[in-house]
């Protein structure tokens, strides 16, 4: 098949992963910097454009978006859908995704496990907001972050109140949540492809940070998920209407509560703490359903 991979990053680990492994199972892999797209939109006719060609030979694309800028990323996504090209990830559960408030509300609705969540419109009232999630500690997220950035700990009231006051007065979302001290600045990123788990890892943090990102320090290890853990995996990925998820949940008392699904997740981090090739179980995702419809495409054109 031919498959695009719209990455803005050709030198990015999953990028290059994702190429390799594709090309290893003998498919023609393109890497298109999706922010270089040009769309025409006409009756019957939506194209894509790239340097001067049309990208009308692809089978299938592989999403690899960045969150800043989801909004045209999810139109050449769409875009390609239009032209009846198979999507790994689909552009609207991509924006689903990226929205983190939206996110919490599905989740929520579903029955998942989650962290205590206040969202508000620049309350005053921040002693009430610090109380119903628990009070201090508490996490204070923007909602626009994303790898750990803009989000803060705040070890006691008086440093909520004033995060949030600041957070506020420069007219920025937030969501506060209750901090997990029994996750001890640890949490799980689960890999689901096809509504199955196929790797889970710990990121534990280093010493005097509390955010476990790996490229913030963090250590990863691989562990064998629960129960629990893999139903609530698997679920969070088929509510949020993602094919390919990472699935970041805290162990807790109660559970596992999920705190992000991400629409495109890392494959460094996961592939070297489990030492499983994760890039062919996209591929064969893709195989399986991509590869029907160009079945169905070959015959209208024989």
């Amino acid at each position: 098949m031919n498959i695009a991979i719209l990455s803005r990053d050709s030198k990015l680990y999953s990028t290059r992963r994702l190429k390799e492994a594709g090309e290893k199972r003998g498919h023609k892999v393109e890497i298109i910097d999706h922010m270089k797209c040009v769309l025409l939109i006409e009756k019957k006719n939506p194209m894509v454009w790239y340097n001067g060609r049309k990208l009308d030979y692809f089978d299938a694309i592989i999403p690899r978006i960045g969150a800043s800028v989801t909004f045209y990323g999810a139109a050449v996504v769409r875009q390609f859908e239009m032209m009846k090209v198979f999507s790994a990830v689909e552009s609207q559960a991509l924006i689903r995704s990226r929205d983190k408030l939206r996110s919490l509300q599905i989740l929520s609705r579903a029955g998942l496990g989650m962290p205590k969540t206040i969202f508000m419109d620049y309350s005053k009232n921040t002693e009430g907001v610090i109380e119903a999630v628990g009070g201090a500690p508490v996490v204070i997220k923007l909602l626009e972050g994303t790898q750990g950035l803009g989000v803060v700990l705040a070890e006691n009231e008086k440093a909520a109140q004033s995060v949030i006051e600041a957070f506020h007065g420069v007219k920025a979302r937030i969501i506060v949540q209750e901090f997990i001290k029994e996750a001890k600045g640890a949490d799980i990123r689960v890999f689901v492809v096809n509504d199955e788990v196929v790797g889970a890892m710990r990121r534990q943090a280093r010493d005097g940070e509390f955010r476990s990102n790996l490229h913030r320090g963090g250590i990863a290890t691989v562990i064998k998920l629960n129960r629990n853990e893999k139903h609530a995996a698997i679920e969070a990925a088929k509510k949020m209407g993602l094919a390919v998820a990472g699935v970041d949940m805290l162990p807790s008392a109660r559970g596992p509560l999920i705190i992000e699904v991400n629409s495109s997740p890392g494959l460094e981090g996961i592939e070297g703490a489990t030492k499983i090739d994760i890039a062919s179980k996209i591929y064969q995702y893709i195989e399986k359903h991509a590869g029907k419809k160009k079945i169905q495409k070959d015959k209208i054109n024989a």
